[in-house]
């Protein structure tokens, strides 16, 4: 179905995403708080928000088990010969 860790960690963070945003666990941060002047509600979305950005800005800029991507010598393949000319 998927191959490579990255594809699966990009689900995984969908997954997590779309459960942070469902109901149940957002109705966690419906309370008559303010913090910093602003209610609880609307600051922990742009927080959550945030930090979806931000984990998905780190996995998909991280320089090894990026995806499916193997170099050539490491995934069997032959370099290609050298042009004798």
């Amino acid at each position: 179905m998927l191959k490579g860790l990255g594809s699966q960690r990009l689900v995984a963070l969908f997954t997590g995403g779309w459960l942070l945003f469902n109901f149940p666990l957002l109705g966690l941060w419906d309370r008559d708080v303010v913090l910093w002047g602003i209610p609880l509600f609307p600051l922990a979305l742009l927080l959550l928000w945030a930090g979806i950005i931000a984990a998905l800005a780190w996995l998909m800029e991280r320089p090894q088990d990026r995806f499916d991507e193997l170099p050539d010598e490491r995934a069997g393949i032959p370099p290609p010969p050298e042009d004798q000319g």
